[in-house]
């Protein structure tokens, strides 16, 4: 779980959990098997989050914030 509170984070947060969830980048004409193509290391959970206007009431510096949600994929605790 990561929260941002800039755009520029917030970006930087986007592209980094992105590519960790793609994988290794293989040339497109790869003769490979799909079965081999190596997973990416994080799976993505839902979409970014905002607080709701409530929360923003209570709490003006929650405007901002961003929150993403990633877990590692596979089973390995490495």
């Amino acid at each position: 779980m990561v929260i941002s509170f800039h755009s520029l984070e917030d970006r930087i947060v986007k592209h980094f959990l992105r590519d960790m969830a793609q994988g290794d980048k293989l040339p497109r004409n790869l003769p490979i098997r799909a079965a081999d193509i190596p997973k990416g290391r994080l799976r993505l959970i839902g979409k970014a989050v905002r607080a709701t206007s409530r929360e923003v009431a209570t709490n003006p510096r929650a405007r901002s914030a961003v929150m993403r949600v990633a877990e590692r994929a596979g089973g390995t605790n490495g």
